[in-house]
């Protein structure tokens, strides 16, 4: 049978802000990907999402970004390689301390926004985070785009001896290079449940359409629906309900990954 994770942005609420659903998507995901504090979420944020995530059975990941609190993580920064490896020890270890914390075992690591962005394109950066995770706990799993474009991550995070997760977006436009369609375009962020479902289903079969009729080939080990998405909730359980009616498992990435 095949099987499959479904990963969610989860813990992106912030003081008396309250972004997201997280009680509710919870339910259906098998992994969560938990803001570490740079980009959205705080030290109450991350401790109730970390004991939710346990509640629900879900696997826990840290999701670390820019230090772009204002900007919601999604603004190119500058860094030293050094620089990004220290920010991602800095919010994994926080992570970790809320996991160790409540007997939890943290699972996975998937850079956020922009970081995530610099790393498919730069290999800088996708070195300082991949060391980042090493230094930190060489069992993480390190998530990565997954398709041709996804390459500079999972050669970085080859290198440094980390397994890597290969993941999609069905909530988001492809290009017909393989990268994400900018959020600055119309029809860049998918809203609908059913046309969401449908393109899960086609990564679960190893494949994406993008914007022009393209069909590019992927490698799917893991799903991730954006839980900033006002149709979050919709789109998670829409999805795993057509992919378990296709006899396709949906699992935590920990039992996915190669």
């Amino acid at each position: 049978m095949k099987h499959i994770d479904l990963n969610c942005d989860m813990g992106e609420s912030f003081g008396a802000y309250t972004i997201g659903m997280d009680t509710e998507v919870m339910n259906h995901i098998t992994s969560a990907n938990i803001a570490c504090g740079f980009h959205a979420g705080d030290p109450l944020v991350m401790d109730k999402t970390v004991k939710l995530a346990q509640q629900k059975k879900v696997g826990i990941g840290a999701h670390p970004g820019y230090p772009d609190l204002l900007g919601f993580g999604r603004r190119h920064m500058a860094c030293l390689e050094t620089e990004i490896q220290q920010y991602v020890i800095y919010q994994v270890g926080g992570l970790q301390g809320f996991c160790r914390a409540y007997g939890a075992k943290m699972q996975h690591v998937k850079p956020h926004g922009a970081l995530y962005l610099d790393a498919v394109e730069n290999d800088t950066v996708a070195r300082g985070v991949a060391d980042g995770i090493l230094a930190v706990d060489p069992d993480l799993l390190f998530v990565a785009l997954a398709g041709k474009k996804g390459e500079t991550m999972r050669r970085m995070g080859a290198q440094t001896g980390l397994k890597v997760v290969y993941e999609a977006f069905p909530d988001r436009a492809y290009t017909p290079e393989g990268t994400l369609v900018s959020r600055k375009h119309p029809g860049a962020v998918i809203s609908d449940p059913d046309e969401v479902a449908r393109r899960a289903l086609d990564m679960a079969n190893g494949y994406v359409i993008a914007i022009d009729g393209t069909r590019i080939d992927l490698e799917v080990h893991s799903l991730c629906v954006h839980g900033d998405n006002p149709a979050a909730v919709d789109l998670v359980k829409n999805i795993r309900q057509t992919l378990e009616a296709s006899g396709i498992r949906v699992i935590p990435m920990g039992e996915t990954s190669p």
